[in-house]
């Protein structure tokens, strides 16, 4: 909904994915914006990883300086159970929390899901909720059936939302504090 902004977007997973990796980078080119692409693992059997693990791979892909606005994963994930988010999601608002990420503002996905009741939706309560305009839903929607390729009845096909929510955090005094 921003184009004129510098978008970095930064994926810790499938860098080495023959598939996924070029896909990535054509979404990037689409949406014009910067990516970076990490390497860790992303099967469907994660093993936990280390925070300091997902901290430092974080900190080595993002570009260096400091943020206006930092968009991440939410600490419990978006739906019933992507450890890799949950992780992401927690190693962000720690390095913000310890200074290491400078951001004046970091944004958490707010979705629940029911307990895989459901598909993922925007919680109720949280800090910003927005309605997508048609033709961005469409963007966002081609970029995953178009350039991913996933199916119209897929999972990730119908959870893309046309509602987004979050959970807000800043040192500006206008969200909350961590």
């Amino acid at each position: 909904m921003y184009p004129e902004s510098k978008w970095t977007v930064v994926t810790l997973c499938r860098r080495s994915d023959p598939d996924r990796a070029p896909k990535f980078l054509k979404a990037m080119e689409q949406l014009n914006a910067r990516g970076a692409m990490g390497d860790l693992d992303d099967g469907p059997e994660q093993s936990p990883l280390a925070a300091r693990v997902v901290q430092n791979t974080i900190m080595e892909l993002l570009p260096v300086g400091g943020f206006d606005l930092v968009i991440t994963h939410g600490v419990w994930g978006e739906y019933t159970r992507h450890l890799r988010h949950e992780e992401t999601g927690k190693a962000v608002l720690t390095l913000w929390n310890t200074g290491r990420l400078m951001a004046r503002q970091v944004w958490r996905f707010a979705y629940e899901d029911g307990g895989g009741q459901h598909l993922p939706r925007p919680i109720h309560d949280a800090d910003l909720r927005t309605r997508l305009p048609d033709e961005i839903w469409q963007k966002k929607y081609q970029i995953i059936t178009g350039i991913y390729g996933f199916a119209p009845d897929s999972f990730e096909a119908r959870a893309t939302p046309r509602e987004e929510a979050f959970w807000c955090f800043g040192r500006d005094g206008k969200t909350r504090k961590a």
